[in-house]
């Protein structure tokens, strides 16, 4: 099967040596560290490993799944056992999504450099990849694991259990004639080219034949004119229809005779349906497409709380990994909660738990290097600080001298502002979050007065601050204990006070008082249980504060397991930073990736105009829109190559069923699903209408939920795909599934018809 891909692979020194395999050290932890025998596949796709060489193999990882390749020092875990272990020699395989990272130490500097040089090769392959190659990879992964005594042949037994895996059931009689007919040499086996053809002839898709039958005139292929009307008529692509077939042929038709002769074949129009062309996300929402010259309030910011733990808040894991992976997934506000550690350098951790600590500089410099590799809109360090004035001065000073230029201590302009700045202004900038000791107006007029000595600046600081914290009693803030002062006087030194510029945090009373006292660059942090009890009681006031201030919300305190809320009602009400345990796959995180998923990902996307409106009179409780309300009606036609629940049980087969969720404004919060086919997770076919009504558009987020149908217990998931109204397409699309972790699963997906309509008069409502 290595044939698939063998011509296109790169021919290295490298990977000939990783071919061999190598005996590498293995690093879980300071205890846990066990020689393993590791070897690239002939396919050059797959990495497995043994406890010795000749020893008996299984699957360590395929390189699709792999991220990114570091080296030995910027691995956490292997700095820390450097004195034992030597860092030239060590490297880190960093996955997709959530799956931990792989620490492996080689023989020599020489062997880790094959290693490091040759994956990072195949990384960059793989990324490179066309729809064909990645097919191409898919099969030739599958095929690995069908043939089960590794000589490059399958036997029809080895067949009959890879259809297992696959999740196909099939009567054994067609099943050896498929076999037979792919066999073109007669030999008993499949080899390369021979299992791509039987794979060819399960995969025929009969509901797609049909539809291009239905607007071919002779059934063979679809002219230019009729391709027109397709896309106008049907997937609703409007004006520009005529322009876009031109370009879809040539991108899509595999006969250069057909490209000639501007028409469209059976293959060309599975190819473009099967396409991000075809998919249901527009790619006009890809790139960066609003307007980012606003005011930062005026944005959903993607926000992480708790970013340092990478398992739950009361004995998980701290790691710099939480930062490197928030920031690499678009994340623009991070939470640093720092206490006095030993030595005088602060640390990291979730205070009062028996998480692990990090220290505060090691989490900075990662801050530094990450922060704009997914996206250069500005990064937002939400700082919790517990800790004396000595340590904090550290933290000043670690700040600004690992963050330079990126860091933002001063308005842009120096001069005193009158609105919040724009992400675009903000590029490539960080910006503090916390407490500050005085208004940026008395900042600019002591400017121009004499500085303060140190100690002035002291006795002032602990004054300014005693009265605000004396009525927050439940704030946990920096305090110094005098021995001869039975009282704690909190103190916030002036050097770290004046890195906050734009985002000072204040307390929240009320709308009023936030109103007649708050100024715009103040912002307030709520918990999940206050911010709810606001949108119920004061859900309007709550919408027009969030028109001119800043708010974050954060998880309970009682999610102890790193649970996370549902973060649609707090967008509802405008809310700009919704806070959530990114380290927890689920429903909510599948909702916060949907959102934050146009835009080219850059972590910021620009709040619905009525969100926006000193003046309106939305309530997310009770909505009222101006248009007519919107009906979506989807057609769940079929599915394509759904993966297992659990790949490693043959004998299963899944019986899925789509469920469709809308999450909005309460009165559109629904959920519909089709029936269920039995046994069939390759090729199922539903052909079910599902019918929704939305009232409010601009706020919904529609999931696709594909599920393993069980009688006796909950139904099992197998992949999910959410995305904003905003960005869904009409007609016949695909939806690309995603697993939990939101890693593809290509090529599993799900053939939909969606159309959209204004509701009728006197519909019911």
């Amino acid at each position: 099967m290595a044939s698939l891909l063998q011509g296109r692979l790169p021919i290295n020194q490298d990977l000939l040596l990783m071919q061999k395999g190598t005996m590498m050290r293995k690093v879980r932890s300071k205890s846990w560290k066990k020689l393993r025998y590791f070897r690239l596949q002939d396919d050059g796709m797959t990495v497995w490993h043994a406890r010795q060489a000749g020893g008996r193999a299984k699957p360590s990882f395929s390189i699709s799944d792999v991220d990114t390749v570091r080296e030995g020092h910027e691995s956490e875990l292997l700095r820390n056992l450097a004195e034992e272990l030597p860092l030239e020699q060590g490297f880190t395989i960093v996955f997709h999504g959530r799956r931990s990272n792989l620490d492996l130490v080689a023989n020599s500097v020489e062997e880790a450099q094959v290693w490091m040089q040759g994956l990072r090769l195949l990384v960059d392959f793989v990324t490179s990849m066309d729809q064909q190659e990645r097919l191409d990879q898919w099969l030739s992964d599958w095929f690995q694991r069908g043939d089960k005594n590794q000589d490059g042949r399958m036997s029809f037994r080895e067949v009959q259990r890879l259809l297992h895996l696959m999740n196909v059931e099939m009567d054994q009689e067609h099943a050896f004639q498929l076999f037979q007919t792919a066999d073109a040499s007669q030999s008993g086996t499949l080899e390369g080219e021979e299992f791509v053809n039987f794979y060819k002839s399960l995969t025929q898709r009969a509901e797609v034949q049909e539809l291009f039958e239905n607007f071919s005139s002779d059934g063979q292929k679809l002219t230019l004119l009729e391709f027109v009307d397709f896309l106008q008529e049907w997937q609703k692509e409007g004006e520009h229809a005529s322009d876009l077939a031109l370009e879809l042929i040539d991108r899509h038709e595999p006969s250069d005779s057909g490209k000639l002769r501007h028409v469209l074949s059976m293959d060309g129009f599975l190819s473009y349906l099967c396409s991000k062309d075809g998919d249901i996300f527009n790619p006009i929402c890809l790139p960066i497409y609003q307007d980012m010259t606003q005011p930062l309030n005026h944005y959903y910011i993607n926000s992480s709380h708790n970013t340092y733990l990478v398992g739950d808040q009361f004995c998980g894991q701290s790691s710099v990994e939480g930062y490197i992976r928030a920031l690499k997934r678009g994340c623009r506000c991070v939470e640093v909660d720092i206490w006095d550690g030993p030595s005088g350098e602060p640390i990291v951790y979730h205070g009062h738990t028996l998480t692990s600590r990090i220290p505060f500089k090691d989490v900075v410099t990662a801050i530094a290097q990450y922060a704009f590799q997914t996206s250069d809109y500005p990064v937002i360090l939400s700082l919790e600080n517990h800790c004396s004035w000595e340590q904090q001065e550290v933290i000043a000073h670690h700040l600004t001298e690992i963050l330079g230029e990126q860091l933002l201590s001063t308005t842009l302009d120096g001069q005193l502002p009158t609105q919040l700045p724009s992400p675009e202004e903000l590029r490539g900038k960080i910006l503090v979050k916390g407490k500050k000791l005085k208004t940026l107006e008395e900042d600019f007029e002591e400017e121009e007065e004499e500085p303060e000595s140190e100690l002035e600046g002291e006795q002032e600081a602990e004054l300014e601050l005693e009265a605000q914290f004396e009525s927050e009693p439940h704030e946990l803030s920096p305090r110094s204990k005098d021995k001869n002062d039975k009282k704690s006087k909190p103190i916030l030194c002036p050097s770290l006070s004046s890195l906050v510029v734009y985002l000072k945090a204040v307390s929240f009373y009320s709308f009023a008082h936030s109103r007649e006292h708050y100024r715009f660059y103040e912002m307030s942090s709520f918990s999940e249980a206050k911010a709810k009890s606001l949108i119920k009681e004061a859900g309007n006031e709550f919408v027009q504060h969030n028109t001119w201030q800043l708010s974050r919300v954060y998880p309970s305190g009682l999610r102890t397991d790193s649970s996370n809320y549902n973060p649609q009602e707090f967008w509802n009400a405008g809310c700009q930073m919704v806070a959530m345990n990114m380290q927890t796959a689920g429903l909510e995180m599948d909702l916060c990736d949907g959102l934050f998923r146009q835009n080219a990902g850059c972590g910021y996307v620009l709040k619905p105009d009525f969100l926006r409106d000193a003046q309106s009179s939305f309530h997310p409780e009770r909505p009222i829109s101006p248009f007519k309300a919107q009906v979506l009606l989807i057609k769940v036609i079929s599915g394509q190559q759904l993966p297992k629940v659990d790949k490693n049980k043959e004998g299963s087969i899944v019986d899925p069923l789509v469920r469709v969720e809308i999450f909005g404004v309460r009165p559109d919060t629904a959920r519909q699903e089709t029936s269920y086919v039995e046994n069939n997770g390759f090729n199922p076919y539903w052909g079910q209408t599902l019918c929704f009504r939305i009232l409010v558009p601009e706020l919904a987020l529609l999931r696709f939920v594909v599920k393993d149908y069980d009688w006796k217990s909950r139904n099992d998931f197998i992949g999910q795909y959410t995305l904003p109204w905003n960005c869904m397409q009409q007609g016949y699309r695909h939806i690309h599934l995603l697993s939990k972790d939101g890693i593809s699963l290509h090529p599993a997906s799900i053939f939909v018809h969606i159309c959209t309509q204004e509701e009728l008069e006197g519909a019911d409502s």
